[in-house]
């Protein structure tokens, strides 16, 4: 996995904390157009072949920060009016990602190749293992013919000297469900018919050429405007800045939000409704049921594996509770979630409650827009606590622990985590499925499914090492009401 810390990400980043500054200081559309030279001056070492493909990339970097879609990308058209434009929309657009095709390395197709730490050995465990006769010795050392070699990997496992290793196309490698592939040009595109939206192609592209359509200038706007903008934010988000409790909710007052709310009370509802329904469907006698708060996975499903279509839990996700109680409220709030999620920038598009969806990188850049140190604000706790047990949907395991404290009978639950949907994790949801279509009792009867491995903390769009999210998860957890994990009481919902 690419780690956080990289290139790639850092010029997104930058990206979007200038035109955040811009629009705080009321100067988008004149200011836009000279990111690009400011990031790339004439005299730094160019990271493409000139640096004025450089400021070419970065310009088009800037319009799917401004949450325009590349696909129709117009070389002409000043980034003023894509400013403009985008200070004109009245809501995002469909779909969450574009793909910067100039930016595309047009990888070569992914295959093995023998490095010169082959020692020709008299063992030759490469040949010997090598089903199609791939794989011959010249010059002393191995040497792979292409037209033979089926990618099967059998000779990078059995060299003792690890002289062989694989090439990989980073985003395809990462696509669980081969919604990736290569044009007649070799730049890649997305099937998005296919694509569930877990964000693993933008995390893993070291050329940062899948990118997500920003909606921070959207927020900003109606931010500006004076209009009740509120933050719903997810637990994962608060494992994301170091700060005592009640300073992130000090850190959005400070940015202009008119008030808070913790998506981990909407955490809970939704583990009181799906422990219900869980013991409903084990009474009338159903093979298992599956969680349903990551909409990658409830995509994945719905697309890739029908089969398990029904055993889906009819709860919907904290997000949406949250959202309907910030509505409920007062209906004229503008209701943001903000967490480490591409795939809820898709749920939340079709959840009515909810207006916009931030990223945790992009409220990172807000705070950094306006000079906001989470460890410095004031301290705003919530109006009502949520449980440790709900603050722990965003790691692993934790959906599946929250279901089962609130059993009457807990005995009666066998879980299974799938940590992770990568090409191993999409197998195991097949597996689950055929079980489920041949009435055959699977291994668990409750299935807790993250997209992301480890959970929520280690989203497409988290600025913190999911390592240390995961120590902050756990001190903000520990600081929720009702230490023994018991659910709240009674929304009403």
């Amino acid at each position: 996995m690419l780690n956080i810390n990289n290139g790639a990400a850092n010029i997104k980043r930058e990206i979007l904390i200038k035109i955040a500054k811009l629009q705080f200081e009321g100067k988008l559309e004149d200011g836009v157009h000279y990111i690009a030279r400011e990031m790339f001056p004439r005299k730094q070492t160019p990271m493409r072949c000139c640096i004025f493909h450089d400021r070419e990339l970065c310009r088009q970097r800037v319009i799917a920060r401004l949450g325009h879609s590349l696909e129709d990308y117009d070389d002409e058209k000043p980034l003023a009016e894509y400013a403009r434009d985008a200070l004109a929309r009245e809501k995002p657009t469909e779909p969450m990602l574009t793909v910067l095709h100039d930016a595309c390395n047009a990888c070569v197709k992914a295959h093995y190749m023998v490095t010169n730490a082959c020692q020709a050995c008299i063992a030759r465990p490469c040949m010997m293992n090598c089903g199609k006769k791939a794989i011959k010795i010249v010059g002393h050392r191995a040497q792979i013919d292409s037209d033979l070699c089926v990618n099967c990997g059998l000779c990078m496992q059995n060299c003792p000297y690890h002289a062989i290793i694989k090439i990989p196309v980073p985003c395809e490698e990462a696509c669980p469900v081969g919604a990736i592939s290569k044009d007649e040009n070799g730049k890649e595109r997305i099937d998005y018919s296919k694509c569930i939206f877990c964000g693993s192609c933008m995390r893993e592209c070291p050329f940062g050429a899948m990118m997500d359509k920003s909606q921070l200038v959207d927020v900003i706007k109606h931010l500006m405007s004076g209009k009740k903008v509120v933050a719903m934010y997810a637990p994962a988000l608060a494992a994301q800045f170091r700060g005592a409790p009640g300073q992130l909710e000090g850190a959005f007052k400070s940015a202009g939000f008119f008030k808070t709310f913790e998506v981990a009370y909407g955490a809970d509802i939704t583990a009181d409704k799906e422990a219900e329904e869980f013991a409903e469907r084990m009474e009338r006698g159903d093979v298992l049921m599956t969680t349903s708060c990551c909409p990658a996975y409830v995509r994945a499903v719905k697309i890739h594996v029908p089969a398990l279509t029904q055993c889906i839990s009819d709860t919907r996700s904290p997000m949406h509770y949250t959202a309907q109680i910030a509505k409920k409220e007062n209906p004229d709030y503008v209701t943001v979630f903000i967490g480490p999620c591409l795939a809820k920038r898709k749920e939340g598009l079709d959840d009515e409650f909810v207006d916009y969806v931030l990223s945790a990188e992009e409220v990172g850049a807000l705070f950094v827009a306006k000079d906001i140190d989470v460890a410095k604000c004031d301290v705003i706790m919530p109006e009502v606590l949520s449980t440790p047990s709900g603050r722990n949907f965003a790691q692993s395991g934790g959906v599946a622990e929250a279901v089962r404290i609130r059993l009457k009978h807990p005995d009666i639950l066998r879980p299974a985590v799938i940590d992770g949907l990568d090409k191993n994790g999409i197998k195991q949801l097949v597996t689950f499925g055929k079980a489920v279509s041949s009435g055959v009792a699977a291994e668990a009867n409750l299935v807790e499914v993250m997209a992301c491995q480890g959970g929520c903390i280690a989203g497409p769009s988290v600025i913190s090492n999911p390592k240390i999210a995961s120590t902050l998860l756990k001190k903000y957890a520990a600081a929720g009401a009702q230490p023994d994990g018991r659910p709240v009481e009674d929304s009403g919902i």
